[in-house]
């Protein structure tokens, strides 16, 4: 299943938590039986946090911003785990650039503001100053021969696809981010997001580990806790036609089956790929992309189905009725694109029973609040289920601490749940050169 994952065990390398494996985590990774969840180390545990934030947060490919979050030369916006932090900036050129947050002097913080706009970059201990592409332009009483090109910020990894920003941290980031963007940009291109702008962002601090936000959002076997998402989500999210539909979710089916008819019309006819393409455990960049039809008027996340905003996300989609674009990637992100709107989520560790969840809306550069949308309404439905979310991550995470905690099973409608958990074991057995068992049968509880 993974033998391009594991080939791609050259991108990342060994980090720095490898030399320092003990036994008893060296089993756990190699021991993990596949259809389980984790042992409770893997979420609870200072030990393990770290070794996310090295093993996986600083070697693969994470998304960091909207191209929308930094509109002008200047702007920028700084993303923080565990003691590392970037700043994305747009230089003159408009250029999307990334670097290390750390001066090349004494190695101060440079930026400890969430986002802004300057000129420079100005070092507040000793007045380095740094253009927006990472050059040293000042430094004061140096000595002679003091070559200031060598003193440039460090470069983060940084790739736009489609107007959503990725970073690497990884000195040799995995090569197939080229083809995963390849394969998503003929999909998110038409609703032109790096044209948007952004109406809102929050940050939800989660009472749980990232792995826990992550996998609640892979699956929908929860979302009876999502009323106000399921007027417009239809819970037969997980579901294939070889599964048994449980009974209760049968006559959803037959409309989720209507609405998806009419809405391949609607796609064929405006040229917009559709079909589900799943790779998200095997490769590096693992990631889902898939068209989806929306109950109700079809048209955006609102109570109703219709949309929130009346001036579109794209001039080239004048239709209200689109469904939604879903895309998901490994590590940490998530996003749903209607006629109206993109929502955008990205999951940022900061403890082992912490996470931040930043989710940021975006609509039509000329879009007008209070004319052409209400925030609450454009906003309401996600702010709601993020709430939801965040209880029930706190839930689970309160239950796998207790010591009557015991690896379960996964059902059939859970399948993006063992996919992430299989890339985020696998990542791991390849970062750190353990070998995954001959037979993963799973053990009698």
């Amino acid at each position: 299943m993974n033998a391009h994952l594991v080939a791609g065990s050259a991108d990342a390398g060994a980090g720095p938590g490898a030399a320092h494996l003990d036994s008893e985590s060296h089993a756990l990774i190699a021991g993990r039986v596949v259809g389980r969840s984790l042992p409770a180390p893997f979420y609870v545990e200072q030990s393990w946090f770290e070794r996310d934030v090295e093993q996986i947060f600083s070697t693969r490919w994470l998304f960091a911003a909207a191209e929308a979050e930094i509109p002008d030369p200047g702007d920028y916006v700084t993303i923080n785990f565990g003691r590392r932090s970037v700043i994305i900036t747009r230089d003159d050129g408009n250029v999307v650039r990334a670097h290390h947050n750390v001066c090349r002097h004494r190695g101060a913080r440079l930026i400890t503001a969430q986002r802004g706009s300057t000129g420079t970059i100005v070092c507040a201990y000793h007045s380095w100053t740094y253009d927006m592409d990472g050059r040293l332009r000042f430094a004061d009483a140096q000595a002679p021969g003091f070559d200031k090109k060598c003193f440039s910020l460090r470069p983060v990894a940084v790739r736009t696809i489609a107007g959503l920003v990725f970073i690497c941290l990884a000195d040799d980031p995995p090569t197939d981010i080229d083809e995963v963007a390849g394969i998503v940009e003929p999909y998110l291109a038409p609703h032109h997001l790096a044209t948007a702008k952004v109406a809102k962002q929050t940050d939800l601090l989660e009472n749980g580990n990232w792995k826990l936000a992550m996998e609640n959002n892979r699956e929908c076997y929860h979302c009876d806790g999502h009323p106000e998402l399921l007027n417009v989500f239809f819970p037969t999210w997980g579901y294939s036609d070889a599964d048994a539909i449980p009974d209760r979710l049968r006559p959803v089916t037959d409309r989720y089956r209507a609405a998806t008819a009419d809405m391949v019309d609607v796609w064929q006819r405006l040229g917009l790929p559709y079909v589900r393409i799943a790779q998200l455990d095997s490769r590096p960049t693992g990631f889902h992309i898939e068209r989806e039809a929306m109950d109700l008027a079809g048209e955006s996340f609102t109570l109703d189905g219709s949309a929130a905003c009346t001036r579109p996300l794209s001039d080239d989609l004048p239709d209200r009725r689109l469904g939604r674009l879903s895309m998901h990637l490994q590590p940490n992100m998530w996003l749903h694109i209607t006629s109206d709107h993109a929502v955008l989520f990205s999951v940022i560790p900061v403890a082992p029973d912490r996470t931040l969840v930043r989710t940021t809306w975006l609509v039509h550069a000329d879009a007008v609040e209070g004319v052409d949308y209400r925030l609450d309404r454009l906003t309401g439905v996600w702010e709601i289920t993020n709430n939801q979310d965040a209880d029930l991550v706190a839930l689970a995470h309160r239950g796998i601490a207790d010591p009557a905690y015991r690896p379960g099973p996964y059902g059939p409608s859970e399948f993006q749940v063992e996919a992430f958990v299989n890339w985020y074991i696998t990542t791991l057995r390849s970062n750190l050169g353990i070998a995954p068992p001959v037979s993963s049968m799973p053990e009698p509880v």
